[in-house]
């Protein structure tokens, strides 16, 4: 039975689609952070709170999360689900005083980069594509591939000045960092930033730390069995730290290799020997972390940080979130680089979210660059690869309370993609693309 209620208020005062299944995800994990695991349950209390809501508030109201929220505290107790009850309140204090904290962090850090965001959605809108509906149009019209050229001209140009004003801070700066999360393209961009240093007549030696890793079985699992290859301790950081400080005081060193497939690594296996005009590349994950090259002055690092801050809109009006745009290009590679299927991926990545907001996101402040990775047109071409994917994967963890984190986010893509028209033919895309990357018919070697 439909809602007479369409709409609800956020608490930043936008207007957003009503979705009774928020509540019943809400009620399921409150449920059970107690020991419960009925999903029917969590659904028939949400349809209990939406009959509360039509009835306090009236046919076709428009009612806030506040309000909804006091409403599910109501009926979980007076339905005799006290515990429940209980783990929603502390729930809900707790992501009160989250919003609080991060509200003052942002005030005081400028972790978000509100200018960047606000120049992306500007160029979007100028290009048309700040939404599905406008991106539908541009495939209509056969303008896709002149989107594609613009967004990869913006990109480059923006590589080409992170490039420079690393030249200018030269010869004291020896170190030039490409760090961001997860698939926000730091491979490639750091294959482009080389080509334009080497343009300018500088030479440069790349630092691959993918090959510093641990062996597999010396990561922590979790209670799936999942490896966490996503907190900087996956990484030998002592060795990391060493070598950088050796290679910039001239000696030679052995870097190790590390093997994805099989998991292990090997001590000691490529020579690298940094010359007194060459300047030390490293692309990674951690790159912003402290521990990882410790030892070397901060005023021989020049930082540059890549993020996809992307600025799309579904036809709710809900921006994509920018993880989510990674998650789509990590499910790609990760079935061709890590021999993992789409779903794996998916429900491995709460650990790149929590290793993310704990250990690369609140250093933002500390960078000296930023460069938008993302590309508009690359939400079609990746919906024609993974979307079917999606409702599976709903399917199989709407009722699973271990994987409501996984649930939420299948479902959540899936709002965001379900009207964008798939693009199957990948012809138009560059081979110098930073989508190839994912994708794969790159002209660069990964």
């Amino acid at each position: 039975m439909s809602s007479t209620i369409q709409r609800i208020v956020k608490r930043d005062g936008t207007v957003v689609a009503y979705d009774r299944d928020r509540i019943a995800t809400a009620i399921f994990k409150a449920a059970a952070a107690v020991g419960g695991s009925d999903r029917a349950m969590a659904d028939r209390l949400a349809q209990l709170v939406e009959r509360k809501l039509e009835a306090n508030f009236g046919a076709a109201s428009t009612p806030s999360v506040e309000e909804i929220q006091d409403l599910v505290e109501e009926t979980l107790i007076k339905d005799g689900h006290a515990k429940t009850a209980r783990a929603y309140i502390l729930y809900r204090h707790e992501r009160q005083m989250e919003r609080a904290r991060r509200a003052y962090k942002f005030e005081a850090t400028d972790n978000i980069p509100y200018k960047k965001i606000y120049e992306v959605l500007r160029w979007n809108m100028d290009h048309g594509c700040e939404t599905v509906d406008g991106l539908n149009e541009i495939i209509a019209a056969g303008r896709l591939p002149q989107l594609i050229a613009d967004c990869e001209r913006r990109y480059d140009e923006e590589v080409q000045a992170g490039a420079q004003m690393f030249v200018e801070r030269l010869p004291h700066v020896r170190v030039f960092f490409i760090a961001g999360p997860s698939s926000s393209s730091k491979t490639t961009t750091t294959i482009k930033v080389s080509e334009k240093l080497a343009e300018a007549g500088r030479e440069f030696l790349a630092l691959n730390i993918d090959h510093y890793f641990f062996d597999l079985e010396q990561h922590p699992k979790d209670e799936f069995g999942d490896y966490d290859y996503e907190t900087p301790y996956a990484l030998d950081l002592k060795l990391i730290d060493r070598h950088v400080a050796e290679l910039l005081a001239g000696k030679s060193i052995k870097t190790p290799h590390y093997d994805f497939k099989t998991g292990k690594r090997q001590l000691e296996v490529y020579d690298m020997k940094l010359a007194k005009n060459q300047i030390l590349l490293i692309d990674s994950l951690h790159g912003l972390y402290g521990e990882m090259t410790q030892s070397t002055p901060n005023d021989q690092k020049f930082k540059l940080y890549i993020e996809t801050l992307g600025q799309v809109r579904n036809r709710e009006g809900l921006f994509m979130r920018w993880a989510d745009n990674r998650l789509l290009r990590r499910m790609i590679r990760d079935s061709w680089h890590r021999n993992l299927q789409p779903e794996q991926t998916l429900t491995h990545w709460h650990y790149v979210r929590r290793s993310e907001l704990r250990n690369i996101i609140p250093f933002i402040g500390s960078v000296d660059y930023l460069v938008n990775s993302a590309m508009p047109f690359e939400l079609p071409i990746l919906k024609a690869r993974l979307f079917k994917y999606f409702p599976p994967a709903m399917d199989k963890f709407r009722n699973d309370p271990k994987r409501q984190d996984a649930y939420v986010r299948a479902k959540r893509v899936y709002e965001t993609l379900k009207d964008l028209t798939p693009v199957e033919d990948d012809g138009p895309v560059p081979k110098t693309s930073l989508l190839r990357e994912f994708i794969g018919g790159s002209a660069y070697k990964y």
